[in-house]
């Protein structure tokens, strides 16, 4: 299931992905500026390229200025068609990064959401490849002049009952429905998993051979499937990271819900069966998870100040890119969210940067936060209820 830390993770991600497409915007508004002061090489006048290149230097510097003033110099100030040029590439840079936050933090949500739709059809690909087995022996019957009946043996894994389990299971079958999924465009992979990795493994070849497997041998098999092979090979984790680019920080969170789902089942209470749910209560972590990129992102000036007067001994250009996003949305945390303790959310955080960053990271994300959460403590910004009183005192 999707935990706190994971979406602090893929919010850690986002954030940093906006970062760089608001990098290349602030480009992008500056290149604006710089076209609409190029020499025209198709004009039949003359044309004044001092003053040309003299209006585009004042005007890179205007541009640079509102942006870190957060406003537009007075048109006074300077020459008519510079303050169109700056105005212009102002609305485009301010436009293009509110649509790239935007969409930035849609898609961070959708991707998360997205990974139950990979749980379902994880699932779905156990029961495909029972369902290969059976393809497969019937293909091999065609191919005989006089063919025999199939032994017990050679369609184990396909009379499978776990594997009877999940395919009579309709709420599994209902959500595959409802979302749209089905292994038939990947039959392929599916025919490849089995011939030249199933087949071949030792486990499975011993589960064949038995004269008659129990329910738990039956269990067993279906579970050593999942969590050594589809989850562990590289054939098959190179063929969910083409299609998932997040597939190494989600394989672990569906490994987890896929082995899950089957430890829980037990012959003897049909009803044992159930799909997990995305996360324990998702509403409440969606919206910490979007609000957490939110204000990591639109107090990013506050949260600067905040970060540069505790780096007194340190460069703050020199800082790591990914310590000050972790630093400012530990901030955010702390401040927006009264139900985290404290600690929680310092923890949390340097453990992140020991495994997300540099490795002096550790310590300067340590202090820096012990110094921060004081400040803001003395100040009377620190307002925690409930749970997040734990450690608050």
């Amino acid at each position: 299931m999707l935990n706190r830390r994971i979406l602090r993770i893929k919010a850690m991600q986002s954030i940093y992905a906006f970062r760089q497409a608001e990098r290349s915007d602030y480009q992008l508004a500056l290149d604006l500026i710089h076209e609409t002061f190029a020499p025209d090489l198709n004009s039949p006048t003359p044309q004044d390229l001092k003053k040309l290149e003299g209006y585009r230097k004042l005007g890179s510097i205007l541009f640079e200025e509102s942006v870190q003033k957060g406003q537009i110099s007075a048109e006074e100030e300077m020459p008519k068609p510079v303050h169109e040029a700056v105005t212009k590439a102002i609305g485009f840079y301010q436009n293009q990064t509110r649509k790239d936050q935007a969409f930035l933090g849609k898609q961070m949500i959708s991707e998360a959401e997205k990974i139950y739709d990979r749980y379902i059809w994880l699932l779905l690909l156990l029961i495909e490849l029972a369902d290969y087995v059976q393809r497969e022996e019937e293909e091999r019957q065609h191919r005989q002049i006089r063919p025999q009946p199939s032994s017990r043996k050679e369609l184990k894994f396909h009379y499978n009952q776990v594997i009877k389990l999940l395919k009579e299971h309709q709420p599994l079958e209902k959500e595959a429905i409802r979302r749209g999924l089905n292994w038939g465009a990947e039959r392929a992979f599916v025919k490849e998993l089995y011939k030249e990795v199933i087949k071949k493994d030792p486990a499975y070849t011993e589960y064949t051979q038995l004269a008659d497997a129990s329910f738990e041998e039956d269990k067993k098999i279906v579970n050593h499937i999942a969590k050594n092979i589809i989850f562990k090979h590289e054939l098959s984790n190179n063929f969910f990271q083409m299609l998932d680019l997040s597939w190494p920080e989600n394989k672990d969170v569906l490994k987890s819900m896929v082995t899950k789902t089957i430890k829980n089942i037990e012959e003897s209470k049909p009803d044992s069966l159930e799909l997990l749910d995305l996360a324990i209560n998702w509403e409440d972590d969606r919206d910490f998870f979007a609000d957490l990129y939110k204000y990591t992102i639109e107090n990013d000036e506050q949260y600067e100040e905040m970060v540069s007067g505790k780096t007194k001994n340190w460069d703050v250009e020199r800082v790591a890119a990914l310590d000050k996003i972790l630093l400012k949305m530990a901030i955010a945390e702390i401040m927006h969210f009264p139900s985290i303790p404290v600690k929680v959310t310092i923890n949390e955080y340097i453990e992140l940067s020991k495994v997300y960053s540099t490795p002096k990271s550790k310590q300067f994300v340590n202090g820096m936060l012990d110094a921060i959460s004081a400040e803001l403590t003395a100040k009377g910004l620190v307002k925690k209820s409930g749970r997040g009183l734990i450690d608050n005192k």
